[in-house]
């Protein structure tokens, strides 16, 4: 185990494939050339990074004609590189680039929402008794499956899936968790369906709309 652990985290720990999968996270599927340019580096030394995360299992790719796309093998990847940023070490509110203020507000982890707006929107649904914390996942209360049912999201279905249901995906920059799984990805479907959050060109920034803030605010309290 200590042995399979340590080659993960080399792995992991090289800057290009860091990269990679940092440029992973906004949950869209790239092409080589389109990483290439993300992560600035030759097409030659990222086809062979790619092909040492596609052997270890943590990226997929998907061939349409021409093209090869790569993407997350699993949702588990994503939350794991979003929990290994957590171990960043916090930074002064004083000394945080503005530019970097939208990503820590409101931002996707792959497919879920994060950043303090995600962070408050699970702790709201804590606080109102419609989810609880259970080691590294959350609990749906019956009052929960009702609600979610209202917002036009099916829980039975969903934990049908074959991933996790209701994940606690720690935030690394709140340092607290969001919803993850299969629910925190319906319910980012659902608020972006409805038009209350939309996403920005370029980034992994969501912007809350007029409208979204107040929904937000009713159903979020």
């Amino acid at each position: 185990m200590e042995k399979d652990f340590g080659s993960m985290a080399a792995l992991i720990g090289d800057p290009v494939r860091a990269n990679i999968l940092w440029t992973l996270l906004d949950g869209r599927a790239y092409t080589a050339s389109e990483l290439a340019i993300g992560v600035d580096t030759s097409a030659q030394n990222l086809s062979m990074h790619l092909g040492k995360l596609i052997k270890a299992g943590l990226l997929s790719v998907e061939i349409q004609g021409r093209h090869r796309y790569y993407t997350f093998s699993r949702p588990e990847v994503a939350y794991a590189v979003e929990s290994l940023a957590g171990l960043l070490p916090a930074r002064p509110a004083t000394t945080t680039a503005s530019a970097d203020l939208p990503i820590r507000n409101c931002r996707t982890c792959y497919d879920h929402l994060a950043g303090r707006v995600g962070v408050e929107l699970t702790e709201s649904l804590v606080r109102q008794k419609l989810i609880t914390r259970s080691a590294n996942d959350f609990v749906v209360s019956k009052k929960g499956n009702r609600w979610f049912g209202q917002m036009g999201i099916d829980c039975e279905a969903l934990r049908q899936q074959r991933r996790g249901f209701a994940r606690a995906c720690l935030d690394w920059t709140e340092r607290r968790p969001h919803l993850a799984g299969s629910l925190g990805a319906a319910l980012l479907q659902k608020m972006l369906d409805e038009h209350w959050l939309r996403r920005m060109a370029n980034t992994r920034a969501v912007l809350v709309t007029p409208k979204g803030q107040k929904m937000l605010s009713e159903l979020f309290r």
